[in-house]
């Protein structure tokens, strides 16, 4: 089959910038929710908060998402995946500082290209696009890496387990373009991840002796709807409808954004410092994804 796939447009460069704005708030609502609801769990209620979505959604659109064609066993993969990518995620942070988990876990985007670069013919990057993606990658490291250095006591288990996660996200990304996920709606392969991760979730959080819902205040009710109903179902499913019909390692360098966002949310809204490298930061970062949207 042609693979009909192309390069970024406006559409899909101004859908990326709005998904990562997203993504980058979800730490924040993350943070703000921690007291009441702890952090696996919260990634399980939003998975089934968003499996739910997914399934009406497919009901009104008349989407088949039990037929049988093939793609049963990478779904599940994927799903497998996902979850555990957020496990390792929650749990490096037990041991290590949040600025190194950020720096580990956005390794993903070099990953990507790599995984992709092997598996999926049409998504080689050239060297200049290489470079980009570095850029971009040097960029986060600038805006984070004042925490990554003066991080206190040994953080090996939660770095390596920051490394996992990024390989388990970058994994994602190449199984669902080297597959016949690449084939089927992108309703259908969220319902995959969703559903799978729900239930690894919640086996993740009770296993790890998590608190679980500790109170349902109108806080926490607000942050894990946004969770849920923004970001796992509406944001990711336009995710991976970018993924269908763009080059996934050129929509992948635009996730350096998200952890940017993130920071000026945490700003905005936490109070928190803003390190006087974040402009420099933002702005490798934007570079390199210039470099690697460059067409030829």
């Amino acid at each position: 089959m042609i693979d009909t796939r192309r390069p970024l447009d406006a559409t899909a460069v101004s859908l990326m910038v709005l998904l990562t704005g997203l993504w980058g708030f979800q730490q924040v609502a993350i943070k703000l929710t921690a007291p009441d609801v702890s952090l696996v769990m919260q990634a399980a209620i939003r998975s089934g908060i968003a499996t739910g979505l997914v399934l009406l959604w497919a009901q009104a659109r008349r989407i088949a998402l039990f037929s049988r064609d093939g793609t049963f066993w990478p779904g599940v993969v994927a799903g497998l995946l996902f979850g555990g990518e957020f496990i390792f995620i929650y749990a490096g942070l037990a041991h290590t500082a949040a600025s190194r988990m950020v720096v580990f876990i956005y390794l993903c985007p070099p990953l990507t290209a790599l995984g992709l670069h092997f598996f999926v013919p049409g998504e080689r990057l050239r060297a200049g696009q290489w470079f980009g993606v570095l850029l971009s990658f040097c960029g986060l490291v600038l805006a984070f890496g004042e925490g990554f250095i003066s991080a206190q006591g040994a953080t090996a288990l939660g770095d390596a387990f920051g490394i996992v996660a990024a390989a388990l996200w970058a994994a994602t990304t190449v199984l669902i373009r080297a597959t016949g996920l690449a084939r089927i709606t992108a309703t259908k392969t969220l319902f995959y991840q969703l559903s799978v991760s729900a239930l690894m979730l919640l086996a993740a959080s009770l296993a790890m002796g998590e608190r679980g819902v500790v109170a349902l205040t109108p806080l926490a009710v607000a942050s894990l709807a946004y969770q849920g109903v923004i970001v796992a179902f509406a944001s990711y499913l336009a995710w991976f409808w970018l993924l269908t019909r763009y080059l996934a390692a050129r929509l992948a360098v635009f996730s350096f954004l998200a952890p940017l966002f993130g920071v000026l949310f945490g700003v905005a809204i936490l109070g928190e410092p803003l390190t006087p490298w974040f402009a420099a930061a933002a702005l490798l970062v934007g570079a390199g994804i210039v470099l690697v949207n460059l067409r030829r």
